[in-house]
């Protein structure tokens, strides 16, 4: 069951490289907002969450253990390649964001794939990447402020990472887009709906 299809294994990797290049827009994103953020730091983090799409889309979508981890990783490393502002700190960012949001579906064994689930990882993967930029980035910044930007850092994974990679999820499902895939199996094996009257 938990044996990776070729399938499976093209799907993970075409979502890492489709955000490792659309990160390199989303990288820009941050450079015209520095003058809004650099009045209050913490508030970066309230951006932190889209970096973690990759690995929850295709935790909730393929749906095998590594996924998460997989798809991460290769939008970091593609990113990098293509001349991200953060250098070779990208790729270790996306090992420590893919671990983090792969945490989530270990604890639920792989099995669920729910929203609660998806928001886990996007809080765990958030949390896990506040940790590695305050080790990294943010040294001098004083712990109240850390801790806002923590504070930040959790709701973007809940809602930015988890509650719309559960989303685009449903969406992607309900197209038939990916009725190969073990999402779009689930999909499929669940009784129609009643018709209404």
């Amino acid at each position: 069951m938990n044996r990776y299809r070729t399938i499976d294994l093209l799907v993970t990797v075409l979502i890492g490289a489709a955000f490792g290049v659309a990160f390199i827009g989303y990288g820009l994103l941050y450079s015209l907002i520095d003058p809004l953020t650099s009045a209050f730091a913490p508030a970066q983090g309230l951006l932190a969450g889209i970096w973690l799409l990759p690995a929850v889309l295709a935790g909730l979508i393929v749906r095998k253990p590594g996924a998460a981890l997989l798809a991460e990783m290769v939008a970091a490393v593609l990113s990098m390649l293509l001349g991200s502002q953060w250098g070779w700190s990208t790729a270790i960012s996306g090992l420590v964001q893919g671990g983090g949001v792969e945490l989530a579906f270990l604890l639920a064994a792989y099995r669920r794939h729910t929203l609660p689930v998806a928001m886990l990882g996007g809080v765990l993967g958030a949390a896990a990447e506040w940790g590695w930029e305050k080790l990294v980035y943010y040294q001098e910044m004083s712990w109240p402020f850390s801790l806002i930007m923590l504070g930040f850092f959790l709701i973007s994974g809940a809602l930015l990472a988890g509650a719309l990679g559960w989303l685009a999820t449903r969406a992607l499902v309900a197209t038939g887009a990916v009725d190969s895939l073990a999402a779009g199996r689930e999909h499929a094996r669940r009784p129609a709906a009643a018709p209404t009257r």
